[in-house]
């Protein structure tokens, strides 16, 4: 007997054990002898039995699944934040499944209305805002949600981001270094908390260096996007000498247009800063520096406030904000 239609009861007579105990060698952090889980582990493999997780959650109440919801994977940041967040869930028991969120922005209810149908444990959502109202049915229905590198107010969610405001702050005094004349910010998505938050901790160090800002183009995210506000801020007879930009994808963008289009140099004539520090900012075709996110951090942060809350009820909802750290490479003048 092999295949999809054996049960736990036709591997409990196979090993000569009780169900409950087969059924206590599949639950997570549940006692079985070593002896008797050997048994259950050689039956199970003779039979080709796999344990039915959403059967059980049935049973139990918990599916040990953890719904993780991404807008979009443009930028390398959040392929690497899934995949990290994915492993360390996994090394604590919890099963992921993954979820695109719909491309308007916000609008986030059928996925949200598929993940409460799987009986998840919980949900982590990667820059992805909650309506009140989703927010509140997610509520009603016990499951925790972690915000991830985003926050919002108001909603008593639980939130792992960096300190942006202070990442900001790092951004300015890293191009200050370089006394420029004319500095100018490339913004991300300006209904981001992200974007709101690293332009307001820039903005404050420039006035307190008392600089001014002396052009701003928005280039939400994404690649084309920033290209084109690229373009935008340096069609003019004085273009910036530095540039923060509030991610490094966008940041990308700016120096291939800044490079290649124009003609100019980095750092000699504009001096450049990103912010995530992902795998291709160390890219010698980059070199970028810029303000890095500290990813083990948040995730490992964000996993373990998430299942506290699953595991215990009297968990408290916190938001919680990672120190970002200043990485020089050679788009900056020092």
């Amino acid at each position: 007997m092999t295949g999809k239609n054996v049960t736990s009861v036709d591997v409990a007579r196979r090993a000569g054990v009780s169900q409950s105990a087969v059924s206590r060698f599949y639950t997570p952090g549940a006692s079985v002898s070593k002896k008797m889980a050997e048994k259950i582990r050689v039956a199970a493999q003779e039979l080709g039995y796999r344990p039915n997780v959403l059967a059980r959650a049935m049973i139990t109440g918990k599916s040990r699944i953890i719904g993780l919801v991404v807008y979009h994977f443009e930028s390398q940041f959040y392929p690497e934040a899934v995949e990290k967040l994915s492993i360390a869930l996994q090394e604590n028991g919890y099963h992921v499944l993954l979820f695109m969120a719909s491309k308007t922005v916000g609008d986030v209810g059928p996925v949200v209305q598929t993940i409460m149908d799987y009986r998840v444990d919980g949900v982590i959502m990667v820059s992805v805002s909650l309506s009140s109202t989703l927010a509140e049915r997610l509520r009603e229905r016990d499951i925790p949600v972690m915000l991830f590198n985003r926050d919002q107010p108001g909603d008593q969610l639980r939130a792992v981001t960096s300190d942006n405001i202070a990442g900001g702050r790092v951004a300015a005094e890293m191009l200050l270094r370089g006394n420029p004349r004319r500095i100018a910010h490339l913004a991300g998505f300006e209904g981001s908390s992200t974007q709101q938050q690293r332009e307001e901790g820039f903005l404050a160090a420039l006035s307190e260096a008392g600089h001014s800002l002396h052009s701003r183009a928005v280039g939400n995210y994404h690649y084309a996007d920033a290209a084109d506000a690229t373009r935008e801020l340096f069609d003019v007879p004085e273009p910036p000498d530095a540039l923060f930009v509030a991610d490094d994808h966008m940041a990308f963008a700016a120096l291939d247009v800044i490079r290649i289009e124009l003609g100019l140099r980095v750092p000699e004539d504009v001096a450049v800063v990103g912010f995530d520090d992902s795998q291709q900012a160390a890219w010698p075709s980059f070199n970028l520096s810029t303000v890095r996110q500290r990813l083990n951090s948040m995730v490992s942060t964000a996993v373990d406030e998430l299942i506290a809350a699953i595991e215990g009820a009297d968990a408290p909802i916190r938001k919680l904000r990672i120190e970002p750290l200043p990485v020089y490479r050679g788009t900056t003048r020092t």
